[in-house]
């Protein structure tokens, strides 16, 4: 089932401060007011997955929660953040809109029925190692625990080790599973684990961005940042915070044109089940 509304997920790669989390979730929720779109403010509380042990994490699950439930109630807007372990399942959902599993996890069964389990909407997010039919496995374990609110999120598939490519063929075959399927800009452009921190091209997150609108995204995410070049985590990929406004009215002009979906639904499998975002 295709979302009513096209899905942003946006926000900085990782809560930094929390006065900057602030001001960046209360401008992304001006910036998306009248566009349609369902937004989720995202930025994580622990990036477990740092290249480097030295690299900064965040404020850690405690402290970082805290911080996205005062967004949430201060700001107006829904949270998303990732979790990594099953204890951080429950008190994640009990502040978070959805519960998003880590493209390095997202074949990790305990996580994934966890996750389901506490009855929020979950953004499964393809690794790049995994081919977008076997996702098809990661989203029956969500569903094994009752819950079919599933969103799959293609962030592109190793190419050699140091670079990722966007096979624009993945969103028919994420599409045909039956779920809402959200595209990575951001992180497709990613240059993993090189030097111990990863880079990245962010020239290319709005060409590939307008690109999947064509094809028929249900969604799009993208980590946002004010000053990107001096963001804690996954600044050379993040997208400029002014930046999105911009991006954001393309990117439902090119859908419409498109026709809102039809691309990506053409490989749809017949009687295949969906849930909402």
């Amino acid at each position: 089932m295709k979302p009513d509304r096209f899905l942003y997920i946006a926000g900085p790669c990782v809560i930094e401060a929390e006065d900057a989390a602030l001001r960046i979730a209360d401008s992304l929720r001006a910036m998306t007011d009248g566009l349609g779109v369902d937004f989720y403010f995202k930025a994580s509380f622990d990036k477990a997955n740092r290249t480097s042990v030295d690299s900064f994490r965040g404020p850690g699950l405690r402290e970082g929660l805290r911080i996205l439930d005062r967004i949430k109630r201060t700001c107006g807007v829904k949270v998303l953040s990732d979790v990594h372990a099953v204890d951080q399942v429950a008190p994640a959902a009990e502040v978070l809109d959805m519960i998003q599993i880590p493209a390095f996890l997202c074949r990790q069964t305990d996580l994934l029925v966890a996750a389901g389990a506490a009855m929020k909407p979950v953004n499964i997010k393809k690794g790049q190692f995994v081919a977008p039919e076997d996702m098809e496995y990661a989203a029956k374990k969500v569903e094994s625990t009752g819950n079919a609110n599933i969103v799959l999120t293609e962030r592109g598939t190793c190419f050699g080790y140091h670079d990722l490519v966007v096979d624009f063929r993945s969103f028919s075959i994420l599409s045909g599973l039956g779920y809402p399927v959200v595209f990575d800009a951001t992180h497709a452009v990613q240059t993993p684990s090189k030097g111990g921190v990863s880079s990245g091209t962010r020239e290319y997150v709005i060409p590939l961005a307008l690109a999947a609108a064509a094809y028929g995204i249900d969604g799009l995410f993208t980590e946002v940042h004010p000053e990107p070049d001096a963001a804690r985590c996954d600044g050379a990929n993040s997208l400029r915070l002014d930046d999105v406004p911009g991006l954001l009215r393309r990117v439902i002009e090119v859908r419409a044109a498109s026709g809102a979906g039809s691309g990506a639904r053409s490989g749809a499998r017949s009687g295949a089940r969906s849930g909402d975002s």
